[in-house]
């Protein structure tokens, strides 16, 4: 039977939290409840405090209780090597509000799954800010680890409001344009616009040294098309409304996601990006692990 903590790992569940602090919380202790219980036994360590002792380290700096534990020669990460500058990098767009029956908006969970990263990065005394977007940049905090930046960016996240268009490319460059030294940023967007601009912006952070990691979140039902018969569509962003026969374009339809998910895909791995696609049904581990991957493969 699951634990309390692995419950909270589940989008349905965490609606029922309505404070931020809490959801991020549970999140973390759920997922990382999760990890030990995992084929990445160990990660949970590593990720937190600690990293692999490889030839060369003071054979004097090895936690021997967690070798005790784990099996495994690890050694404690000095502040040096850990703090990284984090940006949580928020999609405004009204599209991002849509959900069709699950409980939590792209939006909503967008919201969850960045506090709770803001929450392991601050436990790590990682630096971490917050930006939010539309067409441009609406909102943003400066990167600090001290314990009461958490509060600051919950805060924040809890007060944005997602509507209107968005221009995911422009809001990006300024981005880039903010940011002054090697940074980890962390998108959130439903990238429901043209892709080639977005990929330009994505190099651009690129070649400026930052790590990138693009959380794709989508819709359940924007991913997996669960409609039969007649169907109106509406644009959340220009209220246009189109009526189809959902069985009719359901194979084509879901083409045209696995295509558009497939060009991220490759772009990303080409230019050394982490890209992880989600929708809102899926667990918030998903999302979690390709943030811990992300940092392993750093380390």
């Amino acid at each position: 039977m699951a634990s309390t903590a692995e419950k909270y790992l589940k989008p349905e569940v965490i609606r029922q939290v309505s404070r931020l602090d809490l959801r991020a919380k549970f999140i973390v202790e759920g997922f990382i409840s999760g990890l030990h219980a995992s084929p990445f036994q160990g990660f949970s360590v590593e990720f937190s405090e600690h990293r692999k002792y490889t030839a060369g380290d003071n054979i004097s700096d090895i936690d021997w209780a967690v070798f005790a534990k784990t099996d495994r020669f690890y050694i404690k990460k000095f502040q040096a090597e850990t703090n990284l500058s984090g940006y949580l990098v928020m999609d405004l767009s009204g599209s991002m509000g849509y959900t069709y029956r699950q409980e939590l908006t792209k939006f909503e969970y967008g919201v969850s799954l960045a506090a709770a990263l803001g929450y392991l990065m601050i436990h790590q005394q990682d630096p971490v800010g917050l930006v939010a977007f539309d067409q441009q940049v609406r909102q943003s905090l400066a990167p600090k680890s001290k314990r009461t930046q958490l509060g600051n960016i919950l805060s924040l996240l809890a007060s944005l409001k997602p509507s209107g268009e968005t221009s995911i490319a422009r809001s990006l460059h300024q981005v880039a344009g903010m940011i002054r030294h090697r940074s980890l940023v962390m998108i959130f967007s439903d990238l429901l616009v043209e892709a080639e601009p977005v990929y330009k912006a994505l190099h651009r952070l690129r070649h400026a040294g930052h790590d990138v990691i693009i959380f794709h979140i989508l819709d359940e039902a924007e991913a997996l098309f669960p409609f039969h018969g007649m169907l109106e569509l509406e644009d959340n962003e220009s209220d246009e409304r189109l009526e189809v026969d959902a069985d009719a374009i359901k194979a084509d339809y879901l083409d045209e996601v696995a295509a558009f998910r497939a060009g991220y895909r490759k772009e990303c791995a080409g230019a050394r990006i982490d890209y992880v696609p989600l929708h809102t049904g899926m667990p918030f581990d998903k999302a979690l692990m390709g943030y811990l991957h992300s940092r392993q493969s750093r380390g």
